[in-house]
């Protein structure tokens, strides 16, 4: 019985939607183990269901690493054609569970601002991997979406060039509206998420530099100093 849920590497490979290559790493470093029968590895589906799901996870590997690794098809978006593309695929899932019918249309508006935003303010400007990560799970009730890009501080230099650290940045991205044209739109967007968050059965993390915020419902932004640095952003939405 047990050996009718293994699957082969390759097999693995192709649901994950990474190399070979890169399973035999996290094999290696623990990340996403194998079973070895005849020196050759193999994976339990369940472990791989079980890893899909572990969104903030991947993300937060992805987003924090020097240097970029690579991650599921499933959460990567290429370009915002594709990132559009899902997330109207999310709105769809909502819709069909139908439990979340009086928040729907200010998941999917949160979620397509964070996400537009990292495409706005970094094409062309990349320092790596261009694109985003973006995934949900319907079921856990949590939506995550990350990028490698310049962050919020840098983006926000270039029409404050007296910022000088995260915190300020967040605080401004989120409370303050930038008058001007792009790329200031970013802190426009983050003002315009904290409104709905504020008057909704939501909470949101987000973290760029070396600073993350949280908000939810009826309680207004909360800054901390993180653990960890991160160059571009990082948000996770609940709800």
């Amino acid at each position: 019985m047990e050996s009718e849920s293994l699957i082969s590497i390759g097999e693995a490979a192709m649901r994950l939607g990474v190399s070979i290559d890169t399973l035999r790493r996290w094999d290696k470093s623990g990340k996403l183990i194998a079973i070895r029968k005849n020196n050759i590895r193999y994976y339990f589906e369940k472990d791989i269901d079980i890893f899909l799901n572990k969104l903030s996870a991947i993300a937060f590997d992805w987003a924090y690493t020097k240097i970029a690794i690579e991650i599921p098809n499933t959460f990567y978006c290429k370009d915002s054609f594709v990132f559009q593309s899902r997330l109207e695929k999310m709105q769809n899932a909502l819709i069909e569970k139908k439990n979340f019918n009086n928040i729907l249309s200010f998941l999917v508006a949160i979620a397509g601002e964070i996400g537009n935003n990292s495409f706005d303010h970094n094409l062309g400007n990349w320092p790596d991997v261009p694109g985003i990560f973006f995934g949900y799970d319907i079921n856990k009730k949590e939506i995550v979406l990350a990028d490698r890009g310049q962050g919020i501080l840098k983006t926000l230099q270039r029409v404050e060039p007296d910022l000088n650290n995260y915190r300020d940045a967040l605080q401004i991205a989120f409370t303050e509206v930038i008058s001007g044209r792009s790329p200031e739109e970013r802190g426009n967007g983050l003002k315009f998420v904290r409104k709905i968050i504020l008057k909704n059965p939501i909470n949101l993390f987000f973290q760029s530099g070396d600073y993350q915020l949280e908000i939810k419902q009826n309680v207004d932004i909360d800054i901390k100093k993180s653990k960890q640095f991160i160059r571009g952003c990082i948000a996770i939405i609940k709800f």
